[in-house]
């Protein structure tokens, strides 16, 4: 028979990969509930853990300066300027293969704080059920008895055509169909504090 120090010892080690596998089916519950995980994100996933957790700050209240907003595609990063000072810094998620947000000299040429997508979206039944999530209606066939229901694109400001930023979900992976996604706590100060012809410059 064990003594009971060594009992002890073996119920502390099964509560911690007890806990441990609930970490982690947590994460897997959570990302598969906001957007399939496509094969070329599946690392993150395999680690266990997100690699870059949505994060950014916002140090711009009360300062002046001309805004300009930066974006760099290989950092995942968005930035804001006010004058040469550096504001605001937020996580992004921009397109995804197939869908890459395009480099280049932009500004904001509408804003929308309540925009919803006329493109973009889930195809639902009469009850609200997603049928088809994640859909382009301009490619993806609508199911019988389903209607279009557009993706909810909060503090919305466009910079070229149908591309814009805006608050979304963020993984640690380019997710979008081309937009720059935001956490909203940084989507919010970056719509308030830039104006129409605002600069915005995408960067490799």
């Amino acid at each position: 028979m064990l003594p009971s120090s060594h009992n002890t010892i073996r119920r502390s080690v099964n509560v911690r990969r007890f806990v441990q596998l609930l970490n982690g089916a947590a994460i897997i519950i959570l990302w598969s509930s906001c957007e399939e995980v496509p094969p070329y994100a599946q690392q993150p996933l395999a680690a266990g853990y997100p690699s870059n957790i949505p994060s950014g700050y916002w140090n711009g209240d009360g300062l002046s300066g001309t805004p300009k907003i930066v974006v760099h595609l290989g950092e995942q990063r968005a930035y804001f300027y006010k004058g040469k000072h550096l504001v605001g810094e937020s996580t992004i998620s921009t397109g995804k293969p197939g869908f890459s947000t395009p480099p280049g000299s932009y500004s904001v040429l509408q804003k929308d704080r309540n925009h919803v997508s006329s493109e973009f979206g889930d195809y639902v039944d009469d009850y609200g059920n997603v049928v088809r999530s994640n859909i382009d209606v301009r490619k993806d066939t609508q199911p019988r008895g389903s209607h279009f229901d557009g993706a909810r694109m909060p503090y919305f400001m466009r910079f070229r055509g149908g591309y814009g930023m805006h608050a979304g979900y963020v993984p640690p992976f380019r997710a979008s169909h081309g937009c720059i996604r935001l956490p909203e706590p940084w989507a919010r100060p970056f719509f308030e504090n830039a104006e129409e012809g605002t600069p915005v410059i995408v960067k490799e």
